[in-house]
């Protein structure tokens, strides 16, 4: 009278195991070690920068061996440390400076002159930021990928960044959207760019 029911259903296949997405990278995907841009697995070579790409597990070990490092950095500055000038600038600069760098555990001492403002200064005083002189090419990293974060820098074509405006040339070239265009004006026809 009824059909057949059956509680448990037959095993018919197996279904392939996923791979697991470390720190927003698949394994199974191929990156930039320059620019980190992901590829497809079958692409070789980073355009832009023409450079070898990275499997994802490649990346992902990196990445671990990076968070390693970062991790046993020490945040004490002794009297032995010699330190250098890293950047100049208002307090709110600095400050904001020196939190990019604690956050990548890069210590650093904030230095100045206590009688700046009697000067004339406007704005507070110029302050300077000092680091470990040890710790200087990786505090120069970190400032330059903030930078191309919080510019966008990083999703724009810079090729043109070197062009400079000649008025005296039949044509020159926009560092910003590489258009050509006679210096009649000095502004960019494409992008609005200002020169004068």
């Amino acid at each position: 009278m009824f059909g057949k029911f059956s509680f448990f259903k037959k095993k018919t296949e197996q279904a392939a195991p996923k791979t697991e997405i470390v720190m927003g990278i698949d394994p199974e995907l191929k990156y930039c070690p320059s620019c980190g841009d992901e590829y497809r697995a079958d692409i070789e070579r980073c355009t832009p920068c023409q450079v070898d790409l990275i499997s994802g597990v490649q990346k992902i070990a990196l990445l671990g061996q990076t968070a390693q490092n970062i991790v046993s950095r020490s945040m004490e500055i002794t009297a032995e440390d010699k330190l250098v000038t890293l950047r100049n600038g208002q307090i709110k600069d600095i400050k904001y400076f020196q939190k990019i760098l604690a956050d990548q555990r890069i210590p650093s001492v904030i230095g100045g002159e206590a009688d700046a403002c009697r000067k004339g200064c406007r704005g507070g005083p110029e302050l300077s930021l000092q680091i470990r002189e040890a710790d200087i090419q990786d505090a120069m990293i970190i400032l330059a990928h903030d930078f191309k974060n919080s510019t966008a820098l990083d999703s724009h074509d810079l090729s043109h960044v070197q062009a400079a405006f000649d008025p005296r040339a039949k044509t020159t070239v926009c560092p910003a959207c590489g258009l050509q265009f006679a210096p009649t004006t000095t502004t960019c026809p494409e992008c609005g760019l200002c020169f004068g």
